[in-house]
């Protein structure tokens, strides 16, 4: 699939989707958010994929925020639909079966903050900046941003953040949580490559049920507890679970073929 403002390539089984709008500061347009949701469809859907990075083009931005001279005028309803499909997509990544790792590079803020914390797990370049600056423009954040930060920043830190708009390093992240880890920009592909190939080494399955099983901690109309006891029994009943057992007891190094 062709985009205009993404970059789609898939090297040693992961999927690299970058979003190309440097110019912009790879800000997010409505096109921009269609087109992640179209990319991360097809990366799920392959057989040759087994985790996903997301990043930015550039050295300045991974996206600092939204297309606001796109919405400047919108109306109420289209500012809602605007907000929808957003919180459609976003979902989508979140919800993803595969292992979805942000490589923060620069400038994370708004809908670009929101875009990272939908993702999995979150690498940041030392130069990364995030933020919920919207209060700014008299208003809030649109793509999630009010639930997923506190989810990952707890209640007080979120909401002071949210209030006052304030950016916030990658090592200041970092200790909130809101970032796995902090390395040099040059090292920020290297590094979410490497734990996106130790994640591969296991069963494609078990690491499918185990993002499904995180996010519903978060899931107010499911039971994460006995949600886990189903997933966990279902395992019994796979070729990759034989397989892991017979490798342990043989004292070598599993083969998953994720059935």
């Amino acid at each position: 699939m062709n985009f205009n403002n993404l970059i789609y390539a898939v090297e040693e089984g992961i999927c690299t989707i970058t979003i190309n709008r440097p110019e912009k500061l790879n800000a997010l347009n409505i096109e921009t958010i269609a087109e992640l949701g179209a990319a991360f469809a097809e990366a799920e859907a392959s057989k040759e994929v087994h985790g996903i990075i997301l990043t930015g083009s550039g050295p300045k931005a991974f996206v600092a925020g939204a297309d606001i001279a796109e919405f400047s005028n919108f109306s109420v309803e289209e500012a809602k639909e605007m907000a929808e499909k957003g919180h459609d997509i976003f979902n989508q990544i979140e919800n993803c079966s595969k292992p979805v790792i942000a490589a923060v590079n620069g400038f994370a803020l708004g809908g670009g903050c929101e875009l990272s914390m939908s993702c999995h797990m979150r690498v940041a370049a030392t130069n990364a900046k995030f933020g919920q600056p919207e209060v700014n423009l008299g208003i809030i954040p649109g793509y999630g941003g009010t639930q997923r930060l506190v989810r990952l920043a707890g209640k007080s830190k979120a909401t002071e953040l949210l209030l006052t708009g304030d950016t916030f390093n990658a090592d200041e992240a970092k200790a909130i949580g809101v970032v796995n880890h902090v390395v040099e920009p040059d090292q920020l592909i290297i590094k979410s490559k490497e734990i996106l190939h130790k994640i591969a080494q296991k069963s494609p399955l078990a690491v499918a049920q185990v993002l499904k099983l995180v996010n519903a901690y978060y899931d107010k109309d499911v039971n994460g507890f006995s949600e886990e006891v189903d997933e966990f029994s279902e395992c019994f009943d796979t070729n990759d679970f034989k397989e892991g057992v017979s490798a342990f007891l043989e004292k070598r190094k599993a083969v998953f073929l994720g059935k």
